[in-house]
């Protein structure tokens, strides 16, 4: 693996760890400068195409997923893992359900359920989002709704 601080092509793993994600950490340390850093490896599995509410189709993307849940959950005390651990989760269960194509809907479904248990206003935001909330009336409706559950 190249460095990325001097991008020397040789690196030495000195420590190789289980990640939280799903996948393997390794840390590194260049033979050149001899700066340490961490590298992450998971499995590549095959993820669905999503099919959008307009009917184009669209590759799986971990990283815009995370930055959808990273965006509803700037300001909030919600742990850069969890977010982490919302992606992984959501990417695994989209593997498991075997098919080549699956509705956003579904993508969507998936988040706002686990978001809902780890911050309610990270909730709310997704949800306006994704659920079309656009008036104060509906969101005020479905604020009820999280307070009645509680």
């Amino acid at each position: 693996m190249r460095c990325p601080y001097c991008h020397h092509p040789k690196t030495r793993v000195i420590d190789t760890s289980h990640d939280t994600r799903g996948g393997i950490r390794r840390r590194r340390m260049c033979d050149k400068c001899h700066q340490r850093f961490s590298s992450y490896e998971r499995p590549i599995l095959a993820t669905p195409l999503l099919v959008k509410q307009d009917g184009t189709r669209e590759e799986f993307s971990r990283d815009k997923l995370t930055a959808g849940i990273r965006l509803s959950c700037a300001k909030r005390p919600v742990a850069a893992a969890d977010i982490e651990r919302i992606a992984g989760e959501v990417e695994a269960e989209l593997q498991q359900l075997g098919k080549s194509e699956v509705s956003s809907r579904t993508v969507g479904d998936k988040v706002i359920s686990k978001l809902k248990d780890v911050d309610e206003v990270a909730y709310i935001r997704y949800a306006t989002v994704y659920l079309g909330l656009d008036d104060l009336e509906s969101i005020r409706l479905e604020i009820d709704r999280l307070l009645a559950g509680h």
